[in-house]
This record gives structure tokens, sequence and C-alpha cells, in this order.
């Protein structure tokens, strides 16, 4: 059972949750994305949180926000711990954001003692690929593999990402100094809500990650024939939006008779967008995740071929952009080893578990050995405003978090 003194701060840990909820870009609903204007809120908030903690902090050229810990001595490797500040639409408050103020909260519960490494509290500024369809920029550049490509990308309201960047303070020609000399850097630890309802099913709090599925995100145009609603016979139509609904049922059905596979299609949009108009443009998204890569890419495969196949049959074209992906990665089993046994030296039992969702680790293992602490979530709810957590799972995770560092460091020393 945690301390009374843990609990207090996992209390404190929620009320923060409740308050950087506020920070959206909509009204009624949380919603923030890559350097809209709420992220400055935040940055604010949580970096008063920071310094509080101990932490000297500083925003690098992709928007992270980033908060150090020093070491005994200057010249001590750091080690990671971190998350993602920007949110799905409509989203929940502890998605990222809670293994974010878990890493302050660690250091909080450290006061002022010195470890034989530095640690830094990352604070990503982007995850979760909304605003310019491409994920996890805040970890990539950390990685020093950040695709300058991307900056000619536009968002929604026609926005290159290099403007944003620009608007937002930033210059997008020092994006190469947000990343970390991997001879310096020890190791990464991110806690996070798991997302799924495993933990709740075992009646357990915590989740050690062994691996991370690998992932594909696609999108697919259907272009066939707009046309009267009243006027066009069924038989002479090429319906864009009929030929991309067939699809989503393929992709269905194929996630259904593959053993772990998990495929999506979450955004779709048809134009011209009138109710007495056939559609003549479908877009729709595709998401495709397996922890075996040659399963996830066989899937893909035959999901494109279907895709063919529909449009032909209908007289519709089919394009497909891949804009994504991301292979299987396992967690450094040495992390991993001592961060199960940090969470059973404070009474827990962690399971060792697949994390079906990406996350920021899967990048930063091209920087550094990396591990994964999950949290449960009652529910299973993510990406949902009624996803939540329990608040003495939020203490067990402070406590295995704590333990961690300091077994890291017994092993230095």
């Amino acid at each position: 059972m945690a301390s009374a003194s843990t609990n207090l701060l996992a209390d404190e840990i929620l009320a923060r949750c409740d308050v950087l909820a506020r920070f959206s870009e909509k009204p009624d609903r949380l919603t923030r994305t890559f350097l809209a204007a709420p992220m400055k809120q935040v940055h604010e908030v949580l970096g008063a949180w920071m310094r509080d903690a101990g932490l000297t902090v500083r925003l690098d050229a992709i928007g992270n926000l980033i908060g150090h810990y020093p070491a005994k001595h200057a010249s001590a490797p750091v080690f990671l711990i971190g998350s993602h500040l920007d949110t799905v639409p409509d989203a929940g408050k502890y998605d990222g954001i809670l293994g974010v103020l878990l890493g302050v909260a660690t250091i909080q519960r450290l006061a002022g003692e010195r470890l034989p490494f530095a640690v830094d509290v990352l604070a990503f500024s982007e995850e979760e690929g909304v605003r310019y369809r491409a994920s996890y920029l805040g970890s990539s550049a950390v990685c020093g593999c950040f695709d300058r490509e991307l900056l000619k990308r536009v968002d929604a309201d026609g926005i290159s990402m290099a403007t944003a960047l620009r608007d937002f303070g930033l210059d997008p020609d020092r994006i190469h100094t947000a990343a970390y000399p991997r001879e310096r850097v020890l190791g990464y630890l991110e806690a996070h809500i798991e997302q799924g309802p495993v933990l709740e099913e075992k009646h357990l709090a915590l989740g050690v990650v062994e691996a991370i599925v690998g992932q594909s995100r696609l999108w697919l145009e259907f272009e066939g024939k707009a046309g009267h609603a009243g006027t066009q016979p069924m038989e002479l139509r090429r319906d864009a939006l009929a030929a991309a609904a067939e699809f989503v049922v393929a992709v269905e059905h194929s996630a259904q008779h593959t053993a772990g596979l998990r495929a999506t299609v979450g955004a779709i949009s048809a134009l011209p967008g009138a109710v007495n108009v056939v559609p003549g443009l479908a877009r729709l998204s595709l998401d495709v995740r397996h922890a075996d890569d040659a399963v996830r890419e066989r899937a893909i495969e035959t999901l494109l071929a279907e895709a063919n196949r529909i449009g032909m049959k209908r007289g519709i074209a089919v394009r497909v952009e891949r804009a994504e992906q991301l292979g299987s990665v396992s967690t450094d089993v040495r992390l991993t080893n001592i961060l199960a046994s940090a969470a059973q030296s404070v009474g827990q039992t962690p399971l060792r578990m697949v994390s079906g969702a990406g996350h920021d680790a899967a990048i930063m293992a091209r920087l550094t050995p990396m591990t994964m602490l999950f949290v449960r979530s009652p529910g299973g709810i993510s990406h949902h405003p009624d996803e939540s957590v329990l608040r003495d799972d939020v203490a067990a995770a402070l406590d295995g978090m704590v333990a961690f560092l300091h077994r890291l460091a017994g092993e230095m020393t």
C-alpha cells in the first residue's frame, strides 16, 4: 500500500491532469494538437510545476518542454522519462499527460537526492499525428531522425508545419539541435495508461511492456464520378463512397479472421458532400497493427488488392498514400527486468504484456534502451472523454518509478 505522502502526490497528479485538460482548442471537448495555441498555456503551467519540483526548464526547437534534474556530477549520463502533451480530438485527460506528470512527481519524490545520473523529464510536443498526419514529431527530433520533408506539410487550414513552428516562436532550421547525443543517454522510461482492458481483467494495477506492435497508416482515395441523386440510374453510377464502404467492410472482415490483427478505418470523407449528389470522391484512413511485422505487411497487401478489385468492379480509380510505417519494437530486457523488479518491491504484481498502441517509446528505442510502465485503464477506455485512472494505481506507478531509479542507481555504484 502506498504511503500517505505518495497518495497525496497521486491526488496532485490527478488534479494537475484536470488543470491541463482545460487548455483545449475546443470549448466543449479536449482537443490539443501540435503547437496549437493552447500548448503555450500548457507549457506555462507545466513549466512552473517542473521548476517547483527542482527541474530547470527549457523548450527545444520542435516544441518539447524539457525539465532537467542534475546528477551528483556534471559529467554523468542522463536518463530520460517522458510522454506527450498533444491529444486526439475529443480526448480523455490522461493519455500522454499522466506519464509526463508522473515523471515530474518522481523528481518531487527524490526531494533533492542526487543520483549517479541526471534525469530529464520530456514533455513531447506531438505524438498523435492529428494536425499534420505525421506522428512522433517530438520524439523523432530528440532521436535525431526527424524528416525535414515534413516541414512542407500543411494542416487543414493550409498552414505549413514550418510556419506553425515559426508562429510558435521556434526555428525549423534548428530542429537538429533537439537531438540528444547517443553517448550521453542512459535509457528511457515511459509511463502510460494501458488504453485497453487487459490489466482490469487481470485485477492488476500495473503492466510492464515487453514489445510495441508494428503499425502502418495509409490513406486511400476512391474516385468515381459525381452525379444527380435523383436522375442518375443506380446501374450507371460510379459511387466513390459506396466503393469505400465496401472496402471498410473488407477491412473489418480481414482483421476478424487474422489472429492478433487490428485494422481500422477511423476517418472518412466524401465529396462534394451534398445530400442530393452521388459522391465522386471518398477519402479514408487505414490503420493496421500486429506484433509480427510480416503478418501486418501481408494484411496490407491483401487489403490493397481488395481495394483495387472493388475499384475495377465499380469503375472507380483507387489511389494509395503510405503515410507512416513503424516496425514492432521490443523493450530493453535489462531495463524491463529492473522495472518489473521495482514494481514488485512496492507490492505490485506487474503483468508482462505487449502494447497494441504506438508510443514515443518505440521511436526512443532508436536512440537508447527503453522500457514502458502501463497503468490500468478502467473499462479499457481511451481516446475518449470517459478515459480514467484510479488514484491508487497512480500512486503504485509513482512508487514503482522511484524504486526503478533507485535500483538503476544501485547498479551504477
